[in-house]
């Protein structure tokens, strides 16, 4: 009896290929788009569960009030480490500082590689369950020693085998190879780690590090913990609070509070707004949550259309099947082994789809998402659904169709169903195409709202420019000695126009100071600053623009005490006559001789922090070089790479482009706004399937109506108006209901930026005629069809 159903089912899906088609690839869409969002959620929920402790382990951050603005930082003290252990040595089980992820140069041989790594104590590997594949990780207590994933291994070693091998990293200091440990997975906060130094060479190294030992006031570390099994983190937060306060009196000002931020709250919640956790990617989280939920809803509204628009057309067949002896029980399961195995069809077909989709999603989310082809449960959720799916679809066929009369059927179609063309009985439908047009057109608005924003941030002025400038990281001992040399000869060379150095990249600022003092200011009023050494010819460099004053210049000796400020800094002092001005800096004074054009660092979407800029090389580690305009890029760098592996032949040249830079402060929002699209228009594409579901049905209804009215003489335009009309009307209450909801929704959202677009009212009005049109398109096909039918055949009495 099975195979009969099964034969029949098939035989039904073929004879009307197109409908059957139209049915499958809708309901796949929506099973694939929600495969695709529920493997990201999953991806998201379980990022940096890669570590074994992953339950207890945190990070020590502190809260700062500047001003009356609190601020959250991962920022900590040397000191803190030593304090902790000392009085609080049994709420952890290990702790360990860690330097902030950085580029550096490793060198075997001839072969020479840029990777991330960090400076770390020695319980940081066991601390982040590092999986060691050879040697032991034991040895990073020796300054001498390093730890390498295995790419980098692989990388610089081939088949050799690495452990007790010496590398060169930044072209100075030269490591034994102690372990090599398993790659971190892409869902961890640490994936970009690609070696560990020892914390004693850091020490060792950097005079400035060893020197902030005992310093509370430099916040330049990252601080570690896993606590002990028998504690909280909230009893450990309390007991932590206040610990900078205890040993630093001169902080008090700064209102600075201790917490630990655990691991499990990393990537998902790590927004704060003035010292309260407000934001994070749990949004997005929640947000393409429930999108996913809406476009799977709409593929089952969708195939339940569909079934109930081709069913009516079998009330005969179920006549005819009464009459020569199928009960009813026989019919139920005929319809439903159809209704299933076109949700199976539709299930693999999905599959296809995601398995081809992953790379593009991927590329635009930022992932590394695979389909679990191994995992037995995700297998039985998907086909618990897919038959979940076809039991409810199949629901109307199976249970009403089955219990029609076989005498009324036969006696005429239209006496068996007038129970489903009642005044009201077509509410249902409407209703369910009401709330697909609401939901997508939400979801247009909201897109293009998101887009808008984006856009607004990057017509925003830069403050420089970034087109043809390049920066390099100073990070080898050549570097450092023959960058005036390397920049006489890139001048030389036509390739390059100029160059100077700066601590930071051009769109950054890395260092705050809060010890500035001027005259008329507030005592209770931080002088909280960025600070940027620059070399003189800066500014002509990046091509930042002098609002008043002048620009740094060799022939004014006393420009060594002299800084210029960003206009933000301007305000933020308030002074009357800013230039000439004389600025107290820790035990000296510096004169402001010019004001520049806000530059924007870090987000663009938030303002320009303040700033001031001083000569001060021994800060600078970054070349900012600007390319000739009158040659391509292409052709400047062949230029200039032979230059840099003629005054640093230890290593490559590694540079990156100040555009591409900037357009890295739009990639959160860039993948939002991507993915928003392609949502967006998975909507409307699966909300027409509806509407031509709708169109379909009605059109079955009304056939032997259309052809009265073409007796009668109705035009095919008066009936496609008429047909049409109706959809119009739902759609239109859709937009009616939508805009609202999306107004309010697009106007919470952009709440979270200083720097914000507005909601116009073309936006909405772009959503409502592409709606419109978008309908009209839809139900015209089967409008003029239903429309040009020969009269003859509609009202033909058999």
């Amino acid at each position: 009896m099975l195979y009969n159903y099964l034969k029949i089912a098939l035989r039904n899906l073929t004879k009307s290929p197109v409908y059957s088609t139209i049915n499958i690839v809708g309901l796949s869409v929506g099973i694939a788009t929600t495969l695709l969002i529920s493997l990201w959620i999953n991806d998201e929920l379980s990022f940096n569960k890669y570590h074994r402790n992953y339950e207890r382990i945190a990070r020590v951050m502190q809260h700062q009030t500047y001003n009356g603005t609190t601020s959250t930082t991962p920022a900590t003290p040397l000191p803190m480490n030593q304090a902790l252990q000392n009085e609080h040595g049994g709420e952890f089980s290990a702790i360990a500082n860690s330097s902030w992820t950085e580029d550096r140069t490793l060198a075997f041989g001839d072969k020479k590689i840029s990777r991330k790594g960090n400076c770390v104590e020695p319980a940081f590997p066991d601390m982040m369950s590092l999986n060691i594949l050879k040697g032991t990780a034991s040895e990073l207590k020796n300054p001498n020693t390093a730890l390498l994933s295995k790419s980098t291994a692989d990388a610089l070693f081939g088949d050799q085998n690495p452990i007790n091998q010496l590398i060169t990293v930044d072209n100075k200091s030269h490591f034994k190879v102690a372990g090599i440990y398993q790659d971190l997975p892409h869902s961890t906060e640490f994936a970009d780690i690609s070696f560990l130094l020892p914390w004693a060479y850091y020490l060792q190294e950097e005079p400035w590090v060893k020197r902030s030992e005992l310093n509370w006031g430099n916040n330049s570390f990252l601080l570690f913990v896993q606590i002990a099994p028998h504690v909280s983190f909230e009893g450990v937060n309390s007991k932590i609070e206040k610990i900078k306060m205890r040993h630093a009196k001169d902080e008090a000002r700064f209102d600075p509070k201790a917490f630990l931020h655990p691991m499990s709250k990393w990537h998902l919640y790590s927004e704060w707004d003035n010292g309260v956790q407000v934001r994070g990617r749990i949004q997005f989280v929640w947000l393409f949550g429930i999108i996913g939920g809406f476009v799977l809803l709409l593929a089952c509204i969708n195939f339940m259309n569909l079934s109930t628009a081709r069913s009516q057309k079998r009330a005969k067949e179920v006549g005819i099947r009464k009459t020569v002896g199928s009960v009813r029980s026989q019919l139920i399961a005929q319809f439903f082994t159809e209704s299933i195995m076109t949700a199976v069809f539709a299930f693999l077909l999905a599959i296809l789809l995601a398995q081809l989709s992953l790379p593009l999603f991927n590329q635009i989310a930022g992932k590394k998402i695979t389909l679990p082809w191994a995992d037995t449960q995700s297998w039985l959720i998907g086909f618990g659904f897919t038959l979940l799916t076809g039991l409810i679809a199949g629901s109307y066929p199976a249970l009403y169709l089955s219990g029609f009369k076989p005498v009324k059927v036969l006696k005429g179609a239209g006496s068996a169903l007038v129970l489903a063309s009642g005044r009201f009985a077509a509410i249902p439908r409407q209703t369910l195409v009401i709330l697909q047009f609401t939901v997508s057109i939400t979801l247009v608005i909201g897109t293009l709202v998101v887009l808008r924003q984006i856009q607004h941030a990057k017509n925003r002025p830069v403050g420089f420019q970034t087109a043809g400038l390049i920066s390099v990281l100073m990070n080898t001992p050549d570097l450092k000695k023959n960058a005036d040399a390397l920049g006489k000869e890139l001048l030389q060379s036509g390739a390059v126009i100029n160059i100077a150095k700066s601590s930071s990249p051009a769109s950054e600022v890395w260092s705050t100071d809060a010890s500035f003092s001027w005259p008329g200011k507030d005592p209770d009023q931080l002088g909280d600053l960025g600070t940027l050494g620059i070399t003189h010819d800066y500014g002509k460099t990046v091509g930042w623009q002098i609002k008043q004053g002048r620009d740094f210049n060799r022939s004014f000796s006393t420009d060594s005490s002299a800084m210029i400020l960003n206009e933000s800094a301007a305000r933020f002092m308030g002074l009357k006559q800013t230039i000439g001005t004389k600025v107290q800096w820790n035990d000296n004074k510096y004169t402001i001789i010019g004001i520049i054009q806000d530059v924007v660092t870090g987000s663009p979407f938030m303002p320009v922090q303040p700033a001031v800029f001083m000569l001060k090389e021994n800060w600078t580690s970054f070349l900012q070089i600007r390319l000739n305009p009158e040659m391509n890029a292409s052709q400047a760098l062949s230029v200039i790479e032979p230059v840099f592996k003629k005054f640093n032949p230890g290593s490559p040249f590694d540079y990156k482009f100040a555009s591409a830079e900037y357009d890295m402060k739009f990639r959160s929002e860039n993948r939002i706004g991507q993915l928003s699209t392609i949502f967006a228009s998975l909507a409307i594409f699966i909300s027409c399937l509806g509407l031509f579901g709708l169109s379909s049905f009605a059109a079955e209804q009304r056939q032997k109506e259309i052809g009265i009215r073409k007796v009668l003489g109705a035009s095919v335009t008066s009936l496609w108006q008429m047909l049409s009309k109706d959809y119009l009307i739902l759609v239109t209450i859709a937009c009616v209901i939508a805009i609202p909801i999306a107004f309010t929704l697009m106007q919470h959202w952009l709440q979270q930026y200083t720097y914000k677009t507005t909601l116009s009212w073309w936006i909405f009005a772009s959503a409502i005629l592409g709606a419109v049109v978008i309908t009209l398109f839809t139900v015209s096909y089967q409008s003029i069809r239903a429309a040009m039918l020969n009269p003859v055949k509609t009202l033909r009495s058999e």
